[in-house]
């Protein structure tokens, strides 16, 4: 992966918001956005790239945290490129005051060792007892919990870790939506401990980032994540939630340069009634026979549940004679176990529909992977 242009993380491009408005019908259980955001003359990406944006810590998070330090948040500090700015500045576009992590938690230690209940937490003997306490905490809680470690504001540059830009996949093809990039993001937010906590990044866009205001972003260069280059190939692609994102950039891309290659999506969400992104324009592009095949799994629209991965299970055969035509395979989403299951998914289909052990399946597969036939995209 590489940033592309003059814009990069640390130096962004000040991008105005074009669009942001719900997906998800308000009484769906997820928040989940669109968000469109503009690009100067010059900027460009491919299906396939990712947009990063550089978030900012909410301001109650800010004030709370440097109240439970003891700080004024004017104290001078010197930022990671040995910049001179104020700690209130830092603490919002610089450090990370989200979720705690157990490096924090050394770090922090390692300023009152004697301390009971902090020295508990050090070393790999510790490792369980301190990921069991960063376990939906943020750094406040530490500082609550164990007050009055902090003597300088310039240490916490050593205990928290930088502020890094999230990365969204791109949802929009640039020659549908010319000078904008588009993305769809998950809003995160959640109770724990007794206080309400959100995605330093997806909290941002869901609550301060409104049409007119700016963002700082960048976009990054995915190579490993393409369209095939023949545009007749088959391509299959799988992205349940906002894993759909990349494929709605595929599929305009498909159908503003007329490429007639056969797409099948496969998208999986909790119901159909509140949770169906895109819903109008992917059943567009299914009747105008851009998207020549569709399947939805949504999980909470009946008693059994049901995913991507078992409308796979269900359709093997016809998935297998696509591989066997060619086809390329995709999967964006949820690393720790969808793509997981949908490779299972998978590997089933190739051994059901050429009839031969898993070890053959995955001897299939990894041909497949040689040829970029199989791509993943997940987090």
């Amino acid at each position: 992966m590489s940033e592309q242009g003059k814009y990069t993380r640390n130096h962004p491009y000040q991008s105005a918001v074009l669009e942001n408005h719900l997906l998800t019908d308000p009484a769906s259980e997820k928040e989940t956005r669109h968000i469109s955001l503009s690009l100067e003359e010059g900027m460009t990406y491919t299906p396939g790239d990712a947009v990063g944006i550089l978030p900012t810590n909410r301001e109650w998070l800010v004030t709370t945290t440097l109240k439970a330090l003891g700080f004024t948040g004017d104290e001078r500090v010197l930022d990671h490129y040995k910049v001179e700015i104020s700690l209130a500045e830092a603490m919002s576009s610089r450090l990370t005051l989200g979720k705690l992590s157990r490096g924090a938690v050394t770090q922090y230690a390692k300023l009152a060792p004697e301390t009971a209940g902090l020295k508990d937490m050090v070393g790999p003997d510790n490792k369980p007892k301190a990921e069991e306490y960063c376990w939906g905490r943020e750094f406040v809680d530490l500082v609550t919990d164990f007050p009055g470690v902090v003597k300088e504001p310039q240490q916490l540059f050593n205990i928290l870790q930088r502020l890094t830009p999230r990365m969204y996949s791109i949802a929009s093809c640039l020659a549908a939506h010319p000078g904008e990039v588009q993305t769809a993001v998950r809003v995160i937010k959640y109770e724990s401990h007794g206080m309400h906590r959100q995605g330093v990044c997806s909290g941002h866009l869901g609550e301060r980032c409104p049409v007119g205001g700016t963002m700082p972003i960048f976009l990054h260069s995915n190579q490993n994540f393409r369209l095939p280059e023949d545009t007749t190939a088959p391509v299959i692609m799988i992205g349940p939630g906002t894993g759909l994102a990349p494929f709605r950039a595929f599929l305009e891309h498909r159908q503003v340069h007329g490429e007639k290659g056969p797409m099948w999506l496969f998208f999986g969400e909790q119901r159909q009634a509140l949770d169906y992104l895109y819903k109008d324009q992917l059943l567009k592009l299914h009747a105008d026979g851009v998207l020549t095949k569709l399947d939805t799994a949504f999980s909470r629209d009946q008693a059994k549940k049901v995913y991507v991965q078992d409308r796979i299970q269900e359709r093997s055969a016809e998935v297998f004679e696509w591989l066997e035509r060619g086809a390329y395979f995709y999967v964006c989403g949820d690393a720790s176990r969808m793509a997981k299951d949908v490779e299972l998914a998978l590997l089933d289909a190739i051994a059901r529909g050429s009839n031969c052990t898993l070890e053959a399946a995955q001897e299939y597969l990894s041909n497949m992977k040689k040829q970029k036939r199989y791509q993943r995209d997940v987090y």
